[in-house]
């Protein structure tokens, strides 16, 4: 009885916790969603504010000269501090990425949200963890909260939200001591930015037969769409590796060829409104899933036939990569959402698969290989688009992750198990020369 009393002490504690968290972080995720919008749709009915994208990223970079300090980091502060606390998160991190993402967006730069609302979160729970006087190891599990509340507010999927937390921090490794706080968070979060009256954009997967007749036998699951599933799978986790890349390519060539930090989003929106000009169409910009044309590629288009060009997801890889690599703020994953599921919609189109079903599993296999987040992708594939294609799902997030190589984008989280036992970033090139040594290729 005695282990149990302090099991519901410890519940019971956690619980008066996070809940004020999830309720500030739920509230400021709902105005930060709100102006985002408003932002968007402020620029569709005034296109010319593309031009004065180049004077957005200056005044976005001198915010952060100003008063950004350390909050420039972003999401890397946050995970750097959830494994050794002690610099702090500071207070001004949720206001300044507030501000700024919304100014990206108003402008036309292409960026996402999750990076934003992940910051709020982390931001307002170490604050919170200042009121409550907490110790080094009890603050860890708050910031983790703080991160599930906004992740699982900003896209409504408070279980993703949950297990996005404790499996971002390190690849192979899953803290289960913080999972009840992050779920709490995450529940209390989505709640929250509900009762404010803010809704999310729903997907829909068409129905499809995934079954096989073989050898009158009937299979629920038919084997050509498997392997399709697996082979397409292969191919997000190749592009979520090329994405990670390439924000910091552009970011390290611009600072060798320009020297000086402030010219970077002068050039970055000089050339994001010169590829823009160059295509004839806004379809780019901005987060990529409101429309702001009839016919405009977006990510809800892209579960229909016809609904991305072949090359819609290489040019909004182009695009975000310029914009975060040249100083704009925003996160990384809607922009990856739009990547998956424009990818999908191709190969669906190539395989002769179902396209609604290939854009979903692009909407979160790329997703997973970038942020190395296979468990979290999966349940939000289920609780974005149904139970009905777990299987495929998990088959797409899984096989993302592995074919995403050990970086990712988040450049703080760490290996605690490698992918592939024995093979890490540090060694895999010593492996691979091994490999070809052995059998003389």
């Amino acid at each position: 009885m005695s282990k149990q009393f302090t099991l519901f002490k410890y519940l019971f504690r956690w619980t008066l916790m996070v809940i004020p968290v999830a309720i500030a972080v739920g509230s400021m995720v709902a105005l930060f969603l709100w102006l985002l919008k408003w932002g968007i749709h402020y620029r569709f009915k005034h296109p010319w504010l593309l031009y004065l994208l180049p004077v957005a990223g200056i005044s976005i970079h001198l915010l952060y000269k100003l008063y950004g300090q350390s909050a420039e980091k972003g999401n890397n502060l946050i995970i750097d501090e959830i494994h050794q606390p002690g610099a702090g998160v500071p207070k001004r991190m949720a206001p300044l990425i507030l501000i700024t993402t919304v100014i990206t967006h108003m402008f036309g730069g292409s960026a996402g949200r999750e990076g934003s609302a992940v910051q709020i979160g982390g931001s307002l729970a170490n604050l919170f963890g200042g009121w409550f006087k907490l110790q080094e190891t009890d603050k860890k599990v708050i910031l983790t909260a703080g991160v599930a509340a906004g992740f699982g507010a900003v896209f409504g999927t408070p279980l993703t939200g949950t297990i996005f937390a404790l499996e971002v921090i390190a690849i192979g490794r899953i803290q289960y001591n913080a999972l009840l706080p992050c779920l709490i968070a995450g529940l209390v979060a989505d709640v929250t930015v509900s009762a404010w009256g803010i809704h999310h954009t729903q997907y829909h997967i068409d129905v499809v037969n995934t079954g096989q007749d073989f050898y009158g036998h009937h299979l629920h699951t038919g084997i050509w769409l498997l392997i399709k599933v697996i082979i397409s799978s292969a191919i997000f986790g190749l592009v979520s590796y090329a994405f990670a890349k390439a924000v910091h390519l552009v970011k390290d060539t611009l600072l060798q060829l320009l020297k000086i930090s402030w010219l970077l989003p002068i050039c970055g929106g000089l050339i994001i409104i010169g590829l823009t000009l160059l295509l004839g169409k806004p379809d780019y910009l901005s987060l990529g899933v409101d429309a702001e044309y009839p016919g405009a590629i977006t990510i809800v288009s892209s579960f229909q036939h016809g609904g991305a060009a072949a090359f819609s997801w290489l040019w909004k890889l182009i695009y975000t990569a310029i914009t975060l690599g040249t100083g704009f703020k925003g996160g990384e994953v809607t922009p990856l959402f739009y990547i998956g599921s424009t990818l999908g919609n191709s190969l669906a189109e190539l395989f002769n698969a179902p396209v609604s079903l290939f854009a979903a599993l692009g909407f979160i296999a790329v997703f997973a290989g970038a942020t190395n987040t296979p468990m979290a992708c999966t349940i939000m594939g289920i609780e974005l688009f149904g139970g009905e294609h777990a299987l495929f799902f998990a088959v797409a997030c899984f096989t993302a992750y592995f074919f995403s190589g050990e970086s990712g984008i988040y450049g703080s989280q760490r290996v605690a198990i490698p992918k592939i036992d024995g093979i890490t970033s540090s060694n895999a090139k010593k492996y691979v020369a091994r490999v070809f040594s052995k059998y003389k290729l």
